[in-house]
């Protein structure tokens, strides 16, 4: 699996984005956002956390209009896989990839804990490796994590199964405790926690590395 791991001006997780996919075993190369293009051959682009562009505006709208930005949406619509963490969730909203929008947790603050989460769904290459129903603990580092969503948009998420993942103790206020949603072609995720911080007992537990390492097994079986 060659994996394209995006650097923005304020990125401050790609490194360990990076990092988590070439524990799984992936070929990992590094993109600058002013690159027009992702490298030859990429099977997923991934968009890290952190603050791009000093999250002036909205967070991930000014990323969502840089260079590598419409290279990113094309290579989604061409059926490629996309993940996007923290900031990279928001940036793949602004850029129309996947529904709803990321809004000031309701309680104002920034939060920066591990929390436990359910996974809702096991169909799609990041969820395959789960049980449907599975609890498990990430980080999450945010201050707009409050995931929004009109009634249709949150019906069509439900009767789609496109939820990925929720939060078991909605921090942030996200609409039906949303953490994680799929594109409608189930090869782009968005989510708030953070897998690439819990791939190695020395962060606290490994959890994360499940999601990369479903990546990889349904990368194979293609």
């Amino acid at each position: 699996m060659k994996a394209a791991v995006i650097t923005f001006p304020g990125s401050n997780c790609d490194r360990d984005l990076a990092v988590a996919f070439e524990k799984a075993g992936a070929e990992v190369t590094r993109v600058w956002h002013k690159d027009a293009g992702l490298p030859a051959g990429t099977d997923i682009v991934a968009i890290p956390g952190g603050f791009s562009f000093g999250d002036y505006l909205r967070c991930g709208a000014i990323a969502a209009q840089s260079p590598v930005a419409a290279a990113i949406k094309a290579h989604a619509e061409r059926g490629g896989y996309a993940l996007g963490i923290c900031n990279g969730f928001q940036v793949l909203t602004e850029t129309g990839l996947l529904p709803g929008a990321l809004m000031r947790n309701a309680g104002l603050k920034f939060i920066c804990k591990s929390l436990t989460l359910s996974v809702a769904t096991t169909d799609s290459a990041f969820t395959g490796l789960w049980a449907k129903g599975d609890r498990i603990t990430l980080p999450i580092a945010h201050h707009d994590g409050n995931y929004v969503i009109d009634a249709e948009g949150l019906q069509r998420l439900k009767a789609e199964d496109r939820i990925a993942f929720t939060y078991a103790d909605n921090p942030n206020g996200s609409l039906d405790s949303i953490a994680g949603v799929l594109s409608a072609n189930r090869r782009v995720l968005g989510m708030m926690p953070h897998p690439e911080r819990m791939v190695e007992t020395q962060q606290g537990g490994t959890d994360g590395s499940v999601l990369f390492r479903s990546l990889m097994s349904a990368m194979a079986l293609a």
